[in-house]
């Protein structure tokens, strides 16, 4: 390439460095493309200018076909002059394109226009790495120059760049726009699954419940939700988080039971860092809930200590972490459940008193499995139907025989049981009519007859299913030789869930 006298040279990296200004300055790609043509077109006094963007992936060099036009022409990094600039990484200065046999005629056929002499040279990026092509076409006076050569090898170089900080950013706009479509159709999906109807039963007890939740929809008071284990009361505390002004902030659940004693306040409050060897700063869950709700499961369990801080922490609306000083403002609505009786616990000194009326400003108690069983075909149909959707697979339906037997089950366990029963006789079908046979031996059997009561032995229904808990507590423990982890899955219950029940029974392990 002949050499450019140096007044030459700089009255063109002015202008070059006026264009790079332009240039470093707009992130769009389609805009950066049309304006990098432009502003080339007048710096070298040509018809046009085309940048030739390099697909590594599929060997294809891609360009627009014209300044403002959305038409993307694509072709073989194999073909054109562009290619061979591309594919040598040299200059290619053609004064008369069509005895060259390198260039690419099916261009000017596509487009309708006539080139006659053609300057190519390669894109670098900061690493030196050929990213693609840019070509200017038709001297308005003459052919291309040595000089044009040097101008446009310089105004090459910045395109390249700021073209990959055009896609960079592009990219991270596209998946930020996808993670925005993400996270709006998860939201409607949580809404739509925690959502009022998602309490599944039109009997009056259910009912009863969906009316209550919907009657408090733009409340922001605590609720005391009540109902042995298995009974769906996160479910409840979900529908009414789901539905509340509440409801884009966080839901955090907290199982007071399957907390150790010595982490349930660093859990509640959060603990600072350097409190003992090795320990980091941690949110508690007050703080994780700020703005939203917090579900503190089994509240019955947590010891009167835990229980003094929380009334504070709702009275005073602040929290203190575990070896902090600070206080911490929080606004959390606190949702409690428990499958206690609190007003005896209240009674044996085991619950503060004055705790129980700030969370239970509005009762919503779940009606266990065997007081509905009415619902019992309904929701086995919705957990099967889920299951199919769920795994993509044909649709199942029960056998009469099945849903006759599921009705007449005790389900110690309640909905959780249930629906884990029919989950698995889902998994283990083998047509799509689920049949008494495919019962296990292990699957729910309706309780023996009882005898008939003598007058004596009259008692209320309280007393009546917890002696019936009582006696099916000890049968389980006993066949399975005081395994409280096969027992509590014969029971349908949790592990926890079998050890709060055989403490509230004085049974022993």
């Amino acid at each position: 390439m002949a050499s450019v006298p140096q007044s030459e040279l700089n009255e063109r990296l002015a202008a070059i460095l006026a264009i790079c200004q332009k240039i470093n300055s707009e992130h769009d790609l389609g805009a950066l493309l049309d304006l990098i043509a432009r502003e080339a077109t007048s710096l070298l006094d040509c018809d046009r200018a085309s940048i030739f963007v390099l697909d590594s992936a599929r060997r294809e060099l891609w360009s627009k076909v014209a300044l403002g036009s959305e038409e993307i022409l694509r072709f073989d990094v194999n073909r054109g002059i562009a290619g061979s600039a591309v594919l040598t990484g040299n200059v290619i200065n053609v004064k008369d394109a069509y005895s060259d046999p390198r260039f690419y005629t099916a261009i000017d056929g596509r487009t309708g226009y006539r080139t006659r002499n053609v300057l190519a040279v390669p894109m670098r990026n900061q690493d030196g790495a050929i990213v693609g092509a840019f070509e200017v076409l038709n001297k308005r006076t003459g052919v291309f120059t040595a000089r044009d050569e040097v101008s446009l090898l310089a105004l090459a170089s910045h395109a390249a760049n700021a073209i990959e900080t055009a896609q960079l950013i592009g990219e991270l706009r596209r998946n930020h726009d996808q993670l925005e479509q993400q996270n709006a159709h998860l939201l409607r999906e949580v809404e739509s699954r925690y959502a009022v109807h998602g309490i599944i039963g039109t009997g009056q007890k259910v009912q009863h419940v969906v009316r209550l939740i919907e009657r408090i929809r733009d409340s922001v008071v605590n609720v005391l939700i009540t109902g042995e284990s298995g009974t769906g009361k996160e479910l409840a505390a979900k529908a009414i988080h789901y539905t509340s002004p509440r409801a884009r902030k966080p839901f955090v659940a907290l199982n007071c039971a399957a907390l150790p004693e010595t982490l349930v306040e660093s859990e509640l409050f959060g603990i600072e860092k350097g409190v003992a060897t090795g320990v980091e700063q941690r949110l508690g869950h007050f703080q994780k809930a700020d703005g939203g709700t917090l579900f503190l499961d089994e509240i019955g369990d947590l010891s009167l200590t835990a229980q003094a801080k929380i009334l504070r922490v709702l009275q005073e609306r602040i929290v203190e972490r575990v070896g902090g000083r600070t206080p911490i403002p929080v606004d959390v609505r606190l949702l409690a459940a428990t499958n206690k009786d609190l007003e005896a616990e209240i009674a044996r000194g085991a619950f503060r008193e004055d705790l129980y009326y700030r969370i239970k400003v509005l009762h919503i108690h779940m009606p266990p499995l065997r007081e509905i069983r009415e619902e019992i075909p309904l929701l086995a149909n919705h957990f099967l139907n889920e299951y199919c959707r769920e795994t993509r697979r044909e649709s199942l339906e029960f056998a009469p025989g099945v849903l006759r037997r599921l009705m007449q089950s005790p389900w110690p366990g309640n909905v959780r049981q249930l629906r884990n029963e029919v989950m698995r006789l889902a998994a283990c079908a083998r047509g799509r009519v689920i049949a008494e046979e495919d019962l296990w031996e292990s699957a729910p059997a309706p309780d023996p007859p009882l005898p008939a009561l003598q007058p004596s032995a009259v008692t209320t229904l309280k007393k009546a299913v917890a002696d019936l808990e009582r006696r099916m507590i000890a049968e389980a423990l006993a066949t399975t030789k005081s395994n409280q982890q096969q027992a509590a899955r014969r029971l349908g219950l949790s592990r926890q869930g079998l050890i709060n029940k055989m403490k509230r029974y004085s049974i022993p392990g």
